[in-house]
């Protein structure tokens, strides 16, 4: 894959992203798995589209690993998801990559003061989101993500598989043309474990200080960062 940041290897996932336009998530992952296996992995926050896509992944290749990013701040709903997904799935703890910061809370407090993610949250999201992925994805060619065209301005040209110059590797985005109902009419008819924060008004869970629930109607991402024009953690921008 040493030439895969050229023009030509760029074109050519254009060119297979516009083909599986008309197709199935499923076939885009296998196609994907074919490529890239062993070196692809499934970034899973355990929200809604991951966990779906950890189903669709499992029957597909069950050896294929995950990564969760875990900030220290994520809600005990979250974790116990986590558990609850792999026990499910009987996935290998070696299949379960738990990606930290550099900095534990305490450090954090002491070099930038406390509760940064009131003050500067994109400064927070460097330390506890974007550097641990960054040194994760360096292991791997592709990574499959979760995100879809309609959650946000900023996801609405997303192609179904694409180069990620941010991060240097493939970026597969199998659920990029899918809706909140098709999600979630997968997780009903395949009994998928979700978070059941969902129950309870949170479409989008990130942090437990940056994430509040949503009223009935708005934006899926009015919860992230209310008090912000923050919409986005930096994992996701070019």
């Amino acid at each position: 894959m040493s030439n895969i940041g050229n023009s030509d290897m760029i074109a050519e996932l254009k060119r297979v992203s516009d083909a599986f336009e008309s197709k199935q998530p499923q076939d885009l992952l296998a196609e994907a798995i074919r490529r890239f296996a062993p070196k692809i992995v499934v970034a899973c926050s355990f929200g809604a589209e991951d966990v779906v896509l950890v189903d669709m992944v499992h029957r597909i290749n069950s050896e294929i690993p995950l990564f969760y990013l875990d900030t220290d701040f994520l809600f005990p709903e979250t974790y116990e998801t986590r558990d609850r997904i792999v026990r499910h799935y009987a996935l290998k703890p070696a299949q379960v990559i738990q990606v930290k910061s550099l900095l534990t809370p305490e450090q954090q407090a002491a070099q930038y003061g406390q509760a940064l993610w009131s003050t500067e949250p994109d400064r927070c999201c460097q330390l506890r989101k974007v550097e641990p992925l960054t040194r994760v994805l360096k292991g791997f060619d592709a990574w499959i993500t979760g995100i879809r065209r309609d959650q946000a301005p900023t996801r609405a040209n997303a192609g179904l598989i694409e180069w990620d110059s941010k991060f240097q590797l493939v970026k597969v985005n199998p659920l990029a043309r899918w809706t909140w109902a098709d999600v979630w009419t997968y997780i009903k008819v395949y009994e998928v474990p979700y978070n059941p924060l969902h129950d309870h008004n949170y479409p989008s869970i990130g942090c437990t200080h940056c994430t509040a629930p949503v009223a009935p109607g708005d934006d899926p991402r009015a919860g992230r960062w209310k008090n912000f024009t923050k919409t986005e953690c930096g994992l996701h921008k070019t």
